[in-house]
């Protein structure tokens, strides 16, 4: 039987390298995958040209495209996961010496506002210090994946010819959300970040959400079971991989591998997939979009993700 095949873009890593490398297919459809470096430019060409039948998405990109009614669908699987407490960087000659003193403050956001890395670093400042987002401007490098997408009024454009980089060591802003840069006055507003993120997950269960997988919606009213058999075999790709990491088995094991583990030991899965275990860090993200006006309508959870997956885990 000759299976369809949907041309799929997902970059490789530990919880999807089964899926790649062909050890776990679909029973309804074949992937046909496509490399896209770097991916950032597969959510672009997904959200204005729809040219993907299944692509991995930055969720914010997702939930901005689901308001201006992009013909795609998500299903609950959460490929990628970050802290951001350590996206924050500030100039140490210009008196930030807490998070509150950035209102009032240029703080540069590499490339769009609606970055997910940006949306979660913004929410970490709101949450955990208190910080009046609407105090800031905000200075961006790039343009937003969603053309229609209009930012709010104290969100604004880089200088022509500027460099975001140049800008924070010069003192130009005071901060920036996403950039590295290696000099002597430049350092992390949160010193070490990743205790910093494990604490909040202790704490309130923050565990951000970077990355969903979205479909066509076209081939989700054509094929009833797609949704369902993609969530299927994402999800065995991924337990493959937990168990491999719990095992000790993985080979050279990246700093992605080693936060899983530090992950695990709080929760037991650093990577569930499903709308139940996940709809808390959903709800928070939504709310947080709101607030920052990436969104202007209300949404709920269910909204967001395919029909035939909501009473689906893993």
């Amino acid at each position: 039987m000759n299976l369809p095949e949907l041309k799929t873009v997902t970059r490789t890593q530990g919880n999807n390298q089964a899926l790649k490398n062909g050890s776990v297919t679909p029973r309804t459809f074949a992937f046909a995958f496509e490399e896209v470096d770097p991916l950032i430019a597969a959510f672009r060409r997904m959200v204005r040209g729809n040219e993907f039948d299944i692509c991995e998405m930055a969720i914010t990109t997702y939930i901005c495209a689901k308001e201006h009614c992009k013909p795609m669908t998500a299903i609950p699987v959460f490929i990628v996961r970050a802290f951001h407490h350590g996206a924050i960087l500030v100039n140490t000659k210009v008196g930030i010496r807490t998070p509150k003193d950035l209102e009032g403050r240029k703080i540069g956001v590499n490339r769009g506002y609606t970055v997910t890395t940006g949306v979660w670093a913004r929410s970490i400042l709101a949450e955990e210090h208190g910080v009046d987002l609407n105090r800031i401007t905000w200075i961006l490098s790039g343009d937003e994946h969603v053309a229609e997408y209009r930012a709010p009024a104290n969100v604004v454009p880089i200088a022509a010819g500027k460099s975001m980089a140049d800008m924070l060591i010069s003192g130009k802003l005071a901060g920036a959300i996403g950039v590295e840069v290696d000099h002597p006055d430049v350092a992390p507003l949160i010193p070490d970040a990743l205790e910093a993120g494990l604490k909040a997950l202790r704490g309130r269960g923050h565990y951000p959400i970077n990355h969903t997988i979205v479909i066509k919606d076209e081939l989700l009213a054509k094929q009833p079971n797609l949704a369902g058999d993609a969530f299927q075999v994402f999800a065995e790709a991924k337990r493959r991989y937990i168990e491999r990491l719990k095992d000790g088995k993985i080979e050279k094991p990246t700093a992605v591998d080693k936060m899983h583990e530090r992950v695990m030991e709080i929760t037991g899965d650093p990577l569930p997939y499903g709308i139940a275990p996940n709809r808390k860090v959903v709800e928070n993200l939504i709310g947080h979009a709101s607030a920052q006006g990436i969104i202007t309508r209300p949404m709920r959870v269910e909204d967001l993700f395919a029909q035939g997956t909501h009473g689906l885990t893993a």
